[in-house]
């Protein structure tokens, strides 16, 4: 009998249809084991030696993964094919004694193979069985590196915050990075001042004629107009009166072919941007209806930063557009992704299967599994498909000292946009020579102000990630998640991040006292070292003593000095006495802001509850339409930032924020 071990019961089920009798396909339900909970788990004299347990919910499991493992004449150990997969396998083969001699002499050595598929299909199971491989050390140790350098972070530094400011809070290699990106945007947009600028269109037609189009003022005599170059009414006003007047003629046409391209299939991380801007999913529902689909056997491994794609997924990608379209929107493409870290040469994210339209699949899925599987199909087939092409015209416009210029374009053939629709606008522009006089129908010019730096949606975040070199693939989901568990970031109704009082006092903290672990540099450095550990060129323990050491020294002053700082501030006393015990109320800081708390805890643990967050208010400066007396404030409730009366609970009017007020 041979016995294969994946990690998901879903993934056990999908491959045991595609295997004969003599196969069992079994689940280790994830990690057999982890480094331990309650304490640290790392040995730091011993070369960072970790000290691994089996948690209590996988027992069970390894009891009767053992059993199947002792009558299985060959074991084949099927994991997910990058550095975490390898992981599950190695901690497997070392708790079921895999490929070692049993205490009975006479029980031969069982036999353990790793087998690494990209998709789950019939095809890819019996290529990934005929042609097995030993378990890669080196990916391993890269895992492994990552995992000790997490914990070192999290048992080592988050007691300092504790003492700092309250139990309850964490630091995190990757983490802690993520929350400045989101603290330093929000600093940028809090020191923005606007500058007004005009811009002044003019509507133009030929002589007898109404077809009028649109242009725009780009330069005066050989000055080009960049954004602030009109800075205000007064200079608007001068030009429209110097236009005045005028004669307007044509004087230059370009007309031309342009071609747009279309996109690379998913990786991780493009599928996560993707789907949030469109689907509004977040990171974490994104891959978690990804690995559903994946596990069924509907599309390849969802965890990769590679556009490459099979030979055998273009051959049946051709066969279907050209059945189904013609051969005319059939283009053979090959991508590639030049990724500060790149990792395992897996495929893109694909269908298994182009044939399975989004049509048919809705019928079997469940509805927001069937719009992933929509997005991912679309994207895939239409990375074979040729360009879109549009005629494209460019007409500048003379009156005086002024050229104005105007732009059109018409879609002349869909190419991919036939599968993956993108907005555009066509504007046809009327057929003009060089010289031919125009009539001016309308100037216009416009106020603008100019806008501070947008702040973080999940697609931005996990853009800016993945070009600073932060983080995996696989873990931009985990850390968006943590960040908003921890409460140092949160979202509003549009989806933009914010960062909440806590999330600026701990990154603040971090940077003034542990500049290196919210260092952008130092953490892609770190990205790239366990890059090498995976490609072998380095050893494992090094890394973690580099990034350790360093640390080692801050750790013992800081948490005394944390301490101290602590107990300052919590010296903010109030005119209150508690009336449980008598002694002074003070003002804390606990997990939602500050409070008032009885200066005898923790013997007496009385709050004052009318005072649980004391966070600092922010007006609009209106007063309340309803009750005229309270001042409407911005409260941040469960569904993000929101306007409401500061007698609240007496008078409970509230509204959402507009999108000037939300910006």
């Amino acid at each position: 009998m041979r016995l294969v071990i994946v990690e998901s019961p879903t993934k056990a089920k999908t491959i045991s249809r595609f295997l004969g009798s003599d196969f069992v396909v079994t689940s280790s339900f994830g990690h057999i084991r982890d480094l331990p909970k309650g304490e640290l788990g790392v040995d730091v004299e011993k070369n960072f030696e970790p000290s691994y347990i089996i948690p209590t919910k996988a027992k069970k499991n390894v009891t009767a993964l053992k059993k199947e493992a002792a009558k299985a004449d060959e074991i084949l150990l099927a994991t997910d094919p990058d550095r975490e997969g390898e992981a599950i396998s190695w901690h497997l083969a070392q708790v079921l004694g895999l490929g070692k001699k049993s205490a009975k002499k006479k029980d031969p050595i069982k036999k353990v193979e790793r087998v690494v598929f990209h998709e789950i299909t019939k095809h890819a199971i019996e290529e990934a069985i005929a042609h097995p491989r030993t378990l890669d050390q080196n990916l391993v140790d890269a895992q492994q590196a990552r995992r000790v350098l997490d914990r070192l972070v999290g048992y080592k530094l988050s007691p300092i915050l504790w003492k700092r400011y309250y139990r309850g809070l964490s630091a995190g290699r990757v983490q802690s990075v993520a929350v400045r990106l989101i603290v330093d945007r929000e600093r940028e947009i809090e020191k923005f001042v606007p500058e007004e600028y005009w811009t002044i269109g003019a509507l133009v037609a030929p002589k007898k004629s109404d077809k009028s189009f649109l242009s725009e003022l780009i330069k005066i005599g050989d000055k080009t107009l960049e954004k602030l170059s009109i800075k205000n009414k007064a200079e608007s006003d001068e030009i429209v009166s110097a236009l005045e007047g005028a004669s307007w003629k044509v004087a230059s046409v370009d007309r031309k072919e342009v071609a747009r391209s279309p996109f690379s299939p998913f990786t991780t991380s493009t599928l996560q941007q993707d789907a949030a801007k469109k689907l509004r999913y977040s990171s974490k529902q994104t891959m978690m209806f990804a690995q559903r689909l994946y596990e069924a056997g509907y599309i390849t491994y969802m965890r990769t930063d590679s556009v490459n794609l099979s030979t055998e997924s273009i051959a049946a990608v051709k066969s279907y557009i050209t059945e189904t379209l013609g051969e005319k929107y059939f283009e053979a493409r090959v991508f590639t992704k030049k990724s500060k870290n790149a990792q395992e040469a897996h495929e893109a994210i694909r269908p298994t299967d182009p044939t399975r339209t989004p049509e048919q699949m809705a019928k079997e899925l469940e509805p927001q599994q069937a719009r992933l599987y929509e997005l991912i199909w679309r994207r895939f087939v239409a990375s074979q498909m040729p360009k879109a092409i549009f005629d494209a015209a460019a007409i500048d416009i003379e009156a005086s000292k002024y050229t104005f210029r105007a732009n059109g374009s018409t879609l002349k053939f869909d190419g991919f946009l036939k599968i993956y629709p993108v907005k555009f606008e066509e504007t046809e522009l009327p057929i003009v020579e060089v010289g031919q006089e125009l009539d001016l129908k309308e100037l216009k010019p416009e106020q603008h102000a100019t806008k501070p730096p947008a702040r973080f949606n999940e697609a931005s975040l996990i853009k800016t990630l993945e070009k600073e070199g932060i983080g995996r693939p696989s873990t931009y989901a985990s850390i968006i998640s943590t960040i908003q568990t921890r409460r140092y970031v949160e979202k509003d109704r549009s989806r933009y991040f914010h960062p909440t009082e806590i999330g600026k006092l701990v990154n603040d903290y971090l940077v003034e006292h542990f500049p290196k672990i919210v260092d952008i540099a130092f953490t892609s450095h770190m990205e790239d070292e366990l890059d090498d550990i995976a490609n072998g060129k380095i050893e494992w323990a090094p890394v973690v003593r580099e990034f350790y050491e360093p640390l080692e020294v801050q750790l013992a002053s800081r948490m005394e000095e944390a301490k101290a700082q602590k107990k300052a501030e919590e010296t903010e006393t109030t005119d209150k006495i508690c009336d449980k015990c008598g002694n002074p109320m003070i003002v804390k800081r606990g997990r939602f802001g500050k409070f008032i708390a009885c200066s005898n805890f923790p013997t007496c643990k009385n709050v004052l509850k009318e005072a649980k967050p004391a966070m600092p208010v922010e007006k609009t400066g209106e007063k309340c339409d309803k009750c005229g007396t309270g001042d409407l404030i911005i409260r941040v409730g469960r569904f993000g930032r929101f306007i409401a009366c500061s007698n609240f609970p007496k008078c409970k009017n509230t509204r959402k924020l507009t999108k000037e007020e939300a910006a």
